[in-house]
């Protein structure tokens, strides 16, 4: 049988056509969302939604999840709570509908993973839900920022199912049992409130502090012990006053803040590039290693044909692109609050920029078998039309190696972590005032707020400094 021929200008006009849109793929999502990235580092919020307006609808489908967790930030930094919601509402949507699409995993297999739908990090899953929170608050509907931290638990526990045979250290998040406990609190709910900070502290204790370096907070632990007293548990009082060599205070406030701080921005991916040779070929397996991190992966080749069996026994080297976390370190690192003459230290609660990190750890092994399947399908593809064609199969050649390129989508204002105190206001006005200091600079705001008696208002604030990615 005659083989077809395709004459080598066309080939190469074929692939010359396609190179704008390969190099555009090779930019990282921060490169392609810089300018969006530009206004909100700078605090120009309505210019950001213009940016995002601009940059999100032309890529709707693939990164629709994004421009929803961007949208509902930028209006949430406007004021606009309600339009933050609807936002985050449809991210939530999103989330909880998202189902694998079979035809484009199989396209996927033969490029690259970012031609499919982003799927969320866990630490972005439920940050949707504490904007959401934050955004309630203000609008004061504490039952429905209640259902939002109750979400973030549930979501972690279905991701514990979905990975109890696999490691994932991101099993809980103690901030997010101390934001329930805050709420319940400001209710009147003691006996939940404790509930709550006590499972916070056990977080905080076997998860976060072994595994992200986060220990319980000085605040936490003064929550547990007042409402452990008001809710008549004088036996529990005693246990964790022993606990953590405190004595409990009990407290009159007239009116109280809860404030958090959500400092810098997190971090953003790239991609690095992991190199393997070839070991051995030896019963229908071809075994490819990388020495120096220790990994080796074997592919068989035992049921392919001759001809792509052939591709692969000859194939002597490789590369394959994985995600990576690239950290914007934080300007500012201590800040306090101010009343009066009594200052109130910001206590870190969580920490955005280790959990991220610690999670694509945690699953680095997952991404690079699927990379590794992800090759042997290009190579065997390239093998058999190569057969076919010899043109044909070198073009593909080249837009495999073109194409191996890692998703470096993710959510990018999320703040790098977010501290928090508890400050006793009185009746009527209050000046509170915000500082923080770090790296030689500083940040200074006053607030005005108003407060009713037995009120508890919260409030969250932004410190948008940031260094560069990767620049320290």
């Amino acid at each position: 049988m005659q083989k077809s021929k395709i004459h080598r200008p066309w080939l190469m006009f074929g692939i010359l056509l396609m190179l704008p849109f390969i190099m555009v793929s090779c930019f990282s999502f921060y490169q392609k969302m810089n300018k969006f990235q530009g206004f909100a580092e700078s605090g120009d919020f309505d210019k950001a939604d213009d940016a995002l307006e601009s940059a999100g609808k032309t890529d709707e489908g693939r990164n629709r999840i994004l421009y929803f967790f961007n949208k509902g930030w930028t209006q949430h930094m406007r004021g606009e709570e309600e339009s933050s919601n609807n936002y985050f509402n449809q991210a939530d949507e999103y989330i909880a509908s998202y189902e694998q699409n079979y035809a484009l995993d199989a396209l996927a297999f033969l490029s690259n993973p970012t031609i499919k739908p982003y799927k969320p990090e866990s630490i972005e899953n439920i940050m949707v839900n504490y904007y959401k929170a934050m955004n309630y608050l203000q609008l004061n509907d504490k039952e429905g920022a209640l259902v939002e931290a109750r979400k973030i638990t549930q979501k972690l526990y279905e991701q514990n199912d979905l990975f109890k045979d696999k490691q994932n250290r991101y099993s809980d998040d103690a901030f997010a049992q101390t934001l329930s406990g805050l709420i319940y609190d400001a209710s009147g709910d003691f006996n939940n409130a404790f509930i709550a900070y006590r499972n916070a502290v056990k977080v905080y204790e076997e998860v976060f502090q072994p595994h992200f370096g986060i220990s319980a907070p000085l605040q936490l632990k003064e929550d547990l012990l007042r409402t452990a007293y008001l809710s008549g548990m004088s036996d529990e009082v005693q246990r964790f006053e022993k606990k953590f060599d405190m004595v409990n205070k009990p407290v009159n406030y007239e009116a109280q803040l809860v404030f958090f701080w959500e400092n810098g921005f997190g971090p953003v991916k790239d991609q690095w590039s992991i190199n393997f040779t070839k070991v051995s070929s030896d019963g229908g397996f071809v075994t490819f290693a990388n020495q120096e991190m220790g990994l080796s992966f074997p592919i068989f080749i035992g049921d392919m044909s001759s001809d792509e069996r052939s591709g692969f026994s000859q194939l002597e080297f490789f590369r394959i692109a994985f995600p990576k976390y690239v950290a914007r370190n934080k300007v500012l690192n201590n800040a306090t609050i101010t009343i009066g003459n009594e200052s109130f230290p910001l206590q870190l609660a969580q920490d955005i920029n280790s959990i991220s990190f610690q999670v694509l750890q945690d699953r680095m092994l997952r991404e690079l078998a699927t990379a590794i399947a992800r090759f042997a399908a290009k190579k065997a593809t390239e093998a058999l039309i190569r057969h076919q064609n010899q043109d044909v199969g070198t073009a593909v050649g080249i837009l495999n190696a073109l194409t191996e390129t890692a998703d470096t989508r993710n959510w990018q204002t999320l703040p790098y972590d977010i501290s928090y105190c508890r400050v006793p206001l009185k009746s009527g006005a209050n000046t509170v005032k915000f500082s923080a200091s770090g790296s030689g600079q500083s940040e200074n705001q006053s607030l005005e707020l108003t407060a009713t008696k037995g009120q508890t208002i919260f409030f969250n604030y932004r410190s948008l400094a940031s260094y560069p990615a990767g620049s320290r």
